[in-house]
């Protein structure tokens, strides 16, 4: 995948100050940013979340998800690490969009899962492209990362691209009675490493 990078500039937080490094894919126009914080060259695997967009979690407070208590505790990470990388990714919905998702949350709401919910809308469980990460960290200087995420398909799918994944860091942060089944889903459908796991359904 084509990446081009557009700038960087600061970008101050309640978790410190990061560098907001913007990039574009030459082929669509989709915009992603990296936000770094510390040196990343050298030896040792930087500590890293590739984060895919969820506009209701992320900026909205949503508890259907686990997407907003995961890109705060990726940024809290990084920032007592001193050292690190969240790609934030333009990806809504698994990939699917956001109206899109607003239609699967209507089904989720009639009692779908969320896997139940991207396919009877046609679309795959998980339709996400990680393919711009590797050219992203390259521009970077990153070639080894720690990967924050519960997820065994990320992992794979960076080291695919050609990333040197050389350790998987849990991320398990969110869970309450409104994404307790959505995380049983990702858990028991899509395979996430999840410690705990109740038998209450998806909703």
């Amino acid at each position: 995948m084509k990446i081009n990078y557009v700038a960087s500039c600061k970008l101050p937080t309640p978790f410190g100050v990061f560098t907001m490094h913007g990039f574009e894919e030459a082929e669509t126009g989709k915009e992603h940013v990296a936000l770094t914080m510390g040196e990343l060259t050298g030896d040792e695997p930087v500590l890293l979340r590739a984060h895919s967009e969820c506009l209701t979690g992320d900026a909205l407070f949503s508890m259907r998800c686990d997407c907003g208590y995961q890109l705060e505790e990726a940024l809290r990470s990084v920032s007592e690490a001193g050292r690190g990388v969240v790609l934030y990714l333009r990806q809504e919905g698994r990939g699917i969009g956001l109206l899109n998702k607003v239609r699967a949350y209507n089904l989720q709401d009639q009692g779908a899962d969320t896997v139940e919910a991207n396919e009877q809308l046609g679309f795959g469980a998980d339709m996400r492209d990680y393919g711009m990460c590797q050219p992203m960290l390259e521009h970077l200087g990153i070639s080894a990362i720690r990967l924050m995420t519960n997820n065994p398909r990320k992992v794979k799918a960076l080291s695919d691209a050609g990333v040197t994944v050389a350790e998987r860091r849990p991320i398990e942060v969110g869970r309450n009675p409104h994404n307790n089944g959505y995380l049983n889903t990702k858990a028991s459908k899509l395979g996430h490493f999840l410690s705990h796991q109740d038998d209450e359904p998806d909703a």
